[in-house]
């Protein structure tokens, strides 16, 4: 028996805890609304044209990259020996696993191509869209802190937690431009 042995056999793979489920969504939830609030804050620069249309796509091509990312670096840093067919199972496991952080990203998107249709003013629907993301971080960290067994006072600490990183994005934001 070598010394890896017993180490291999305590990094058994076991479906996560329900409640750990639910965590795992609000971190893909928490990241994806950071990063649509941060490239909805960046994207826009004053004294540019506003173009929504390319807005949204960013948002969602590098939610999507960051996603793939993401997954790929859980599954090498966690790489397991075993058939070839079963990493690629494991691979295809842990990016699809990353659904949550693009998910999150679709209410920007969605705001952005509203914007674009309905001609909106870029001030407005960066302000309702930072807006917007720091009461869905709220929601993030109460409901999953609820989920994951926290009561209601304490839940609602978890979400103000998270709304405060959406606060820190729109006061980056008005700080910087």
């Amino acid at each position: 028996m070598t010394e890896q042995q017993p180490q291999e056999e305590g990094l058994t793979t076991r479906p996560p805890h329900p409640s750990h489920r639910h965590a795992d969504w609000m971190f893909g939830g928490v990241y994806g609304t950071v990063l649509a609030s941060a490239l909805m804050a960046a994207l826009n620069q004053e004294g540019e044209d506003f173009t929504p249309f390319y807005d949204a796509s960013w948002v969602l091509v590098t939610a999507a990259t960051a996603g793939l990312a993401h997954g790929y670096a859980h599954h090498m840093a966690s790489h397991r020996e075993g058939s070839g067919a079963h990493r690629w199972q494991l691979l295809a496991r842990a990016l699809w696993d990353e659904w949550p952080l693009v998910v999150a990203t679709l209410p920007t998107v969605l705001l952005l191509t509203a914007a674009g249709l309905g001609d909106w003013d870029a001030y407005d629907v960066t302000a309702g869209g930072l807006g917007l993301n720091t009461a869905l971080l709220f929601g993030w960290g109460a409901l999953v802190a609820l989920r994951v067994g926290h009561r209601l006072g304490r839940s609602l600490l978890f979400g103000l937690a998270d709304a405060a990183i959406g606060l820190a994005i729109i006061v980056a934001n008005a700080l910087i431009k």
